[in-house]
């Protein structure tokens, strides 16, 4: 037999990868590298689908465990990953479906869960893949179920333990240092900050954060212990945040307004910031959510409620004949706020499969069409507060004019 000639092509140089082997092969295309972003990225897949269950109605604590430097523990009160037969898989539950397949889950359509953060099937057998052990802790249907795996493969066969009147899933697992290297670990301040997110983002949902407290040290600031509870959401937040610091709103501009055919709502919560001499501050902030996920690169639902902000203001100039309002443009209405805003919507579209941007164009005229009349009415409410907030913001156009 002869040896095959290195320049050749043909079917048998053609790969066909199994079950998760994709994952581990370039995890890159799941969670966007193998960096420290990455690896911290796999918590929120599996919390993501925690709070899935909370904004459903289903769970109403979630608990985030840091057990040591490379394991988390999540659990939720909701309805438990099913774990009877899969009809597709005969021999299978759903749950090693789940934790085993891709693009397997019960968020294709809208008749599980109403808006969703894990969109694409993917998350939990992604972390499986990447995890060096996870296990797996089932209550419904009258029983405790229990399975573990290993670097996407099942490692035991779900085993029924003791019955229980509880539900809810209980998810543990240790990062693989095959994929992140042996230096990767967790950083608590990093849990704890996604954690308390993850609170103001669910309205009324308690999360209870505990950490090894081996782990933290005194310069990280945060409790080995604490319970996350926000009941009115992105406002309590931003007041927990600036309540200390100079603003010109006495008062919060907060609010949540429902989106046509019930296809979702907005959240939002904004103030503006000022220093100790009325000039804008430098500690402003702007953070973006859709179904709970970050969207640090923005999005159509930041340009809806840049456009119905910047539009409100410049319209309020006009009423009160401030001809000096036709200057202002968005950039000098959001040098100095500090806001939320948060949708929830039924269809979204991200670029890439963190989810790092919005991209569904009509969220931004979703978004733009519910701010209008509350913001109107917000500045109509307190004349001198609007007034203050209109020659704040002229002062700016003007500084930036002049600079150019």
């Amino acid at each position: 037999m002869t040896e095959k000639k290195i320049n050749t092509y043909d079917a048998s140089d053609i790969q066909v990868l199994e079950g998760l082997e994709p994952v581990r092969l370039r995890p890159g295309m799941y969670i966007g590298g193998t960096d420290e972003k990455a690896w911290h990225h796999l918590p929120i897949e599996i919390m993501d689908n925690s709070i899935d269950e909370a904004v459903a109605g289903f769970a109403k604590k979630i608990t985030v465990n840091l057990i040591d430097a490379k394991t988390i523990e999540i659990t939720d009160d909701g309805r438990g990953i099913p774990v009877d037969e899969h009809p597709k898989y005969p021999g299978k539950s759903a749950l090693e479906v789940i934790l085993t397949t891709l693009h397997s889950g019960g968020k294709f359509n809208n008749n599980v869960y109403k808006t969703s953060g894990g969109l694409h099937g993917v998350g939990s057998a992604v972390v499986n893949a990447l995890s060096s052990q996870m296990i797996v802790d089932i209550a419904r249907d009258g029983y405790n179920w229990h399975q573990t795996f290993s670097r996407g493969l099942t490692t035991s066969p779900m085993q029924r333990g003791e019955p229980t009147n509880k539900h809810g899933t209980k998810i543990r697992f240790t990062i693989d240092d095959e994929i992140f290297g042996a230096n990767a670990v967790f950083k608590p301040v990093k849990i704890y900050r996604m954690a308390r997110a993850k609170a103001f983002l669910s309205r009324g949902v308690k999360i209870d954060w505990n950490c090894n407290p081996e782990l933290l040290t005194e310069d990280m600031n945060i409790p080995a212990t604490t319970t996350f509870f926000y009941p009115n959401g992105v406002a309590d937040f931003l007041a927990e945040k600036t309540d200390e610091k100079p603003r010109i709103l006495p008062k919060i501009f907060s609010g949540s307004v429902d989106f046509p055919d019930d296809c979702g709502r907005v959240e939002w919560a904004l103030t503006f910031l000022t220093d100790e001499n009325g000039a804008a501050s430098d500690d402003g902030f702007f953070s973006s959510y859709c179904n709970t996920i970050a969207t640090i690169d923005g999005g159509t639902h930041e340009t809806g409620f840049k456009s119905a902000i910047t539009k409100g203001i410049k319209a309020y100039g006009e009423k009160v004949n401030n001809k000096a309002a036709a200057t202002i443009i968005g950039e000098d209405v959001f040098d100095s706020v500090a806001a939320i805003v948060s949708v929830f919507y039924k269809t979204p579209q991200f670029l890439g499969q963190t989810k790092e941007k919005l991209s569904n164009p009509e969220i931004a005229r979703f978004t733009e069409n519910a701010l209008r009349d509350p913001w109107e009415m917000f500045l109509a409410s307190d004349p001198k507060t609007a007034n203050a907030l209109l020659e704040f913001v002229v002062n700016l156009a003007n500084a930036r004019i002049k600079t150019k």
